[in-house]
């Protein structure tokens, strides 16, 4: 029994061995005849080599003529447009010619201008200047032919006459003494003040360091600044306010330090701005009338040495009493160092807005004159 199996399992072994020979030779046959059924329809090898050039360059000219029919069926929209902005592009290179456009205006006659008399309700001032000597000098207009009072601190020094043109000159003969003094104009014939008046200070260091402020209903525009220069280092205006604060404005090199000293006490820096003012506020307290004093502006390197310095001594004048403080806006100025150089603090910047009408307190303009409130 054991002989029989092992006999019958030997040849079923030998049968499938031979079947997988077979499957595999007939797949070798299949694929040999694939593969020469394939070739001969490219007409590689069932042809001489002599005619092979000939069909293969045939069919290949017959393919291209095929693709090139079939792109340009597929895309001839395409292909059109690009064609046609060609041609515009080069139109306008080659043909289009700028010529100069030739503006024929009429002639216009010149208007006639005719001399408009200035009509003056009130007396004006023209000039106020402190000369070399400490001698005034006040120049204004009112109604030709009429008489006009100078009044010096509400005290009528001199009446004069004007001219044909309205104008008139009062220049004393002696010098003003060094002190504050508020100067305004009165019509005599029909007792009518000028709207405008003078602040000037003359000190006693000469005309240099005197000041003539003319002082508007819409502001106060200097008519004689004192001249206080050291180098780089210029101070235009030094303001004391009846609260103790001193505020020095001035211009300088841009990014550098300035210090401010009264009587050799240190009371504080600025930076300059770019644009090179500056402008610097401190308390000082109130100040003797009649007492000297020196104050001292110095200009410093970034590494902190003075490079220039403006010493200027003064006698504190007494204080007219005058509420009103103007300040003119320098390019790089915003409200609230205005209010901390003259309030103390930047956030009162609204009473400044306030007091001008300004309705954007971070629009403001150089040269626009502000009035600074000191007794709000």
């Amino acid at each position: 029994m054991a002989t029989n199996n092992i006999g019958k399992t030997k040849r079923s072994t030998d049968d499938l061995i031979d079947d997988a020979i077979d499957r595999q030779q007939s797949w070798l046959d299949n694929r040999r005849r694939f593969t020469r059924n394939f070739l001969s329809r490219f007409n590689v090898f069932s042809k001489p080599e002599s005619e092979q050039p000939k069909v293969v360059v045939v069919k290949t000219e017959t393919n291209t003529e095929s693709k090139n029919k079939s792109v340009l069926k597929s895309y001839w929209l395409p292909i059109l447009c690009a064609l046609i902005v060609i041609l515009l592009a080069l139109f306008i290179m080659l043909f289009k010619i700028n010529a100069p456009v030739k503006v024929i205006t009429p002639p216009v006659p010149e208007p006639i201008v005719k001399p408009v008399a200035r009509q003056i309700n009130s007396p004006s001032f023209d000039l106020v200047r402190i000369e070399n000597s400490g001698n005034i000098i006040i120049a204004g207009r009112n109604v030709r032919e009429s008489n006009i009072s100078i009044l010096i601190n509400k005290k009528i020094v001199a009446t004069k006459h004007t001219n044909k043109s309205g104008e008139f000159v009062y220049a004393p003969s002696d010098a003003l003494a060094p002190g504050n003094y508020v100067i305004s104009l009165i019509d005599t014939d029909k007792n009518i003040k000028s709207e405008d008046s003078v602040f000037v200070y003359v000190s006693e260091r000469g005309y240099k360091n005197s000041v003539s402020l003319l002082m508007t209903k819409n502001g106060s525009k200097v008519m004689q600044a004192p001249e206080l220069m050291d180098g780089d280092l210029v101070v235009s205006k030094i303001d004391y306010l009846d609260t103790g604060r001193m505020v020095v404005t001035g211009r300088a090199l841009p990014k550098l330090r300035v210090s401010l000293s009264l009587d050799d006490k240190y009371l504080g820096f600025a930076r300059v701005s770019d644009y090179k003012n500056f402008g610097l506020g401190a308390d000082i307290g109130k100040l003797e009338s009649g007492k000297e004093y020196k104050l001292n502006v110095r200009l410093h390197d970034s590494e902190g040495t003075t490079v220039a310095n403006i010493e200027h001594k003064f006698v504190m004048p007494e204080m007219t009493g005058d509420d009103n403080t103007f300040y003119t806006v320098r390019r790089g100025d915003c409200l609230w160092i205005i209010a901390r150089n003259f309030l103390r603090r930047g956030v009162l910047f609204t009473m400044i807005a306030e007091r001008n009408n300004i309705d954007n307190p971070d629009l403001i303009f150089p040269n626009q004159l502000l009035q600074i409130p000191m007794k709000d």
